[in-house]
């Protein structure tokens, strides 16, 4: 009797954990791979948090989260897009806030519009839940051309998912474009989900939601990244009055999955939100310096706009044979672009890391492009 169902069969192993795996082994690796944070939480949230299971907070809340966090997220989205009323959902990470979207909107066929490259959650949700992939190439400069979008929009398609500052590539939407892009999902009344989790990580411009030009967008944003708690599982997701059912809907599903956000965590959140992390992003934009600077004469790349991530070409063309010979011969641990790409031309550096580790690996990257321009 075979106990796996077809559906689970679909879903693979994340190419990034098994990359992970391989640095225990190793004596001397550098690990680009995994995009967590190097810092953590400050005094304050550490104390706020042990405060809250101090003083009892440890039982299940609302499914759509504490009243007080819902109400500081509100106050965020009306500051910056005069929303007079948002509808939060506090989430077991951004991950679960899009698991629980796909599952309330995909019906079996429907179309999911995912420039490419993506992060690579995003298929897997859909495959597993009915609907279909149609990724819309972005590649040499992976910003989303509107032209491409609407070329690629059928009958069929329901959902646009952005994800800027993007993981892996670093990119970020401008405002020209997002309002282009904006007129084109009105047009077609699709549903946006804007991935924002990396939205403090924006290094040479202000960030831009699609949500100020657009009702029918999904917000999701987080914890983990901005504030180094990625284990907390706290994120959020909003929305306008327009999709104020969609809302309740992932709300009522969350009630039947992962119940509720981790409560001690959702009251140190509140504490979170007042943190100014300014200090930490400015020391991200110079690792994002020192790995361009340090990569650019000896790889073609594009210079990450935000996040901490670096979507480089492989010398030779073939990701996954670069990043064998590079963890095999020279331990550095990349992860090739197949695992977040229909192609497999690039390789995605992660450099939430430490400074010693950035020059030790651009060391070793570099003199592994020069061998492979000596190849016949």
């Amino acid at each position: 009797m075979d106990y796996i169902s077809d559906k689970c069969k679909t879903v693979d192993a994340s190419g990034i954990r098994s990359i992970w795996a391989l640095a225990e082994s190793m004596t001397d690796p550098v690990n680009f791979t995994i995009g967590a944070p190097d810092f953590g939480p400050s005094a304050e949230v550490r104390q706020a948090a042990i405060d809250a299971i101090q003083n009892g907070y440890n039982s299940y809340t609302q499914s759509g989260g504490l009243d007080e966090l819902k109400r500081a997220i509100a106050s965020q989205f009306q500051a910056e897009f005069g929303w007079p009323q948002s509808h939060v959902l506090i989430s077991a990470g951004l991950s679960g806030a899009l698991l629980l979207a796909f599952m309330s909107t995909l019906n079996d066929g429907d179309e999911v519009l995912i420039p490419d490259p993506y992060f690579l959650m995003y298929p897997q949700h859909v495959r597993y839940l009915g609907g279909r992939c149609v990724f819309i190439d972005t590649y040499p400069d992976f910003h989303l051309d509107p032209v491409r979008l609407r070329s690629a929009i059928t009958e069929r398609s329901k959902i646009l998912v952005l994800n800027s500052p993007a993981n892996p590539t670093g990119m970020m939407n401008s405002d020209e474009q997002l309002q282009e892009i904006a007129e084109t999902a009105r047009e077609h009344q699709l549903l946006v989900i804007s991935d924002e989790i990396y939205r403090e990580f924006s290094y040479d411009s202000v960030p831009v939601s699609i949500a100020r030009y657009y009702e029918n967008t999904l917000v999701m944003r987080g914890f983990s990244k901005s504030y180094g708690v990625p284990g907390w599982r706290l994120g959020y997701v909003a929305a306008t009055d327009s999709l104020a059912e969609l809302i309740d809907r992932m709300t009522t599903l969350q009630q039947y999955s992962f119940v509720c956000a981790p409560h001690p965590f959702q009251r140190a959140a509140i504490k979170a939100m007042e943190s100014d992390m300014s200090r930490e992003i400015a020391r991200y934009k110079i690792k994002r310096d020192m790995i361009y600077e340090g990569l650019k004469d000896h790889f073609t790349m594009v210079k990450p706009e935000g996040a901490f991530y670096a979507f480089i070409e492989a010398p030779g063309g073939d990701a996954t044979a670069f990043v064998k010979e590079a963890i095999a011969k020279h331990d550095v641990l990349t992860i090739p672009g197949s695992v977040f790409s229909q192609q497999d031309t690039h390789f995605r550096l992660s450099f939430a890391t430490n400074e010693e580790q950035i020059e030790k690996g651009i060391r070793r990257l570099s003199r592994l492009a020069q061998a492979y321009m000596k190849k016949p």
